[in-house]
């Protein structure tokens, strides 16, 4: 029975800012290199044979230190702009709170957790989900078919649009569920590829 893992980058200097961070490209900060060195703790007994990121750097650090830790820094890796985090557009460097003094809490949490509303120049989660989801179909899932363990390390958004997939949530239900930075998710699939237990 196959394995997906699913990671969400460690904290990023713009998460302990509070600001939109998106498409921008801004690193982990000490605290997100420890969270990843305690997501590798959680994975060390795991077989993984290929790993799957984003093409930001927070995620792609984050998996180096997990692949590090773990003894296994030698793996393939395949980085893929599919796997990246939602992109907030014009929002994106603002602090949320000053955006929301500008714009109003309403509209800034419409932005932030509806399904399908789109914040200006950006993606609503919809738009992620149409991205990662085919991507997820032509190039991860024949792999997991063919029994290989496999290792996503990427963002709250894309990782989510993953999760309502794997677990047919509604649109609603989607916007419910958190995701921790640095605290992996299993799914274990059966021969019938469908998910038969999720660990997290």
């Amino acid at each position: 029975m196959a394995k997906l893992f699913l990671v969400r980058h460690g904290q990023s200097l713009w998460n302990l800012e509070n600001r939109f961070t998106g498409w921008q490209d801004i690193d982990i900060t000490d605290a997100g290199i420890e969270e990843a060195k305690r997501a590798a703790v959680i994975l060390k007994k795991e077989k993984i044979d290929i790993a799957f990121t984003s093409a930001l750097i927070r995620a792609q650090h984050t998996l180096t230190i997990i692949l590090d830790e773990i003894g296994k820094p030698n793996i393939p890796v395949i980085i893929d702009k599919a796997l990246n985090e939602r992109s907030y557009g014009e929002l994106e460097g603002l602090n949320k709170a000053e955006t929301a003094l500008k714009y109003g809490d309403e509209q800034v949490h419409a932005w932030r957790r509806s399904y399908d509303v789109v914040p200006p120049g950006g993606e609503s989660l919809k738009d992620t989900y149409n991205r990662v989801i085919p991507y997820f179909e032509a190039t991860i899932a024949p792999l997991l078919k063919e029994g290989q363990n496999v290792l996503i390390v990427a963002h709250g958004n894309s990782l989510r649009s993953l999760i309502m997939y794997l677990e047919h949530l509604s649109p609603e239900e989607i916007l419910e569920r958190e995701i921790a930075t640095g605290i992996p998710v299993t799914y274990i699939f059966d021969e019938h590829f469908h998910v038969s237990r999720r660990d997290t």
